[in-house]
């Protein structure tokens, strides 16, 4: 049986510096810093000249309206997706050692919790 660590002490370095993650309140935490990147990677695209391929790489922002766009049109295809791939909740329920049939004369019952 394996033993349930109590105190992060027990954890190797990597597991001690991400255990934050686990306490009450983190994902709040993570989803402020990740707004601060944001913001702070669109306020240096001012800070340099792009020599783009395209003209609309030139315009300030278009790398995360691009990644946006993308990133939203990858949902709902994966949305998409799963609703034509999706089995029936018994599909393999004719399959399952479930719905085998026992007989019950040459069954013993066995009470575990007595």
């Amino acid at each position: 049986m394996k033993k349930v660590k109590k105190s992060t002490q027990d954890y190797p370095i990597l597991g001690r510096w991400i255990s934050w993650v686990d306490k009450p309140g983190s994902n709040q935490k993570i989803f402020y810093i990740l707004i601060i990147l944001c913001i702070a990677s669109f306020g240096l695209e001012w800070t340099y000249e792009k020599h783009a391929y395209f003209e609309i790489e030139n315009y300030k922002g278009f790398y995360a309206i691009y990644g946006f766009i993308v990133f939203s049109i990858l949902i709902f295809i994966a949305t998409l997706l799963r609703k034509i791939i999706k089995v029936r909740e018994d599909f393999y329920l004719e399959k399952s050692i479930e719905s085998e049939v026992y007989p019950e004369d040459q069954i013993q019952r066995i009470d575990h919790n007595a």
